[in-house]
């Protein structure tokens, strides 16, 4: 990152989560500015990843509902023991 973009955020604390910060910047020989930075981008980096899930979820339901394409349970974990053993193979054909 370079200077000219990082703007400084005012984030209000309690006294008990505060201490808890420091202790454990302390622990970690961080600074609390680090360890807030890294939480914030960890959970920001993970729930990004879990709205991309969802809307994946969602855009595949509406195919489903769409096209009654379909692939049933057993099928579907027959092909994953396969990718399990190694194997590099098709997955199974979609269905109505």
């Amino acid at each position: 990152m370079t200077a000219a973009l990082i703007r400084p955020v005012a984030i209000k604390l309690d006294e008990v989560t505060k201490a808890r910060v420091k202790r454990l910047a302390e622990a970690r020989h961080r600074t609390s500015h680090w360890l807030m930075r890294e939480a914030i981008t960890q959970y920001v980096d993970r729930e990004e990843k879990r709205e991309a899930f969802r809307q994946d979820t969602l855009r595949a339901w509406d195919e489903y509902r769409s096209t009654g394409l379909h692939v049933r349970a057993d099928e579907a974990d027959a092909w994953l023991a396969e990718l399990e053993q190694g194997k590099d193979i098709e997955p199974p054909p979609c269905h109505k």
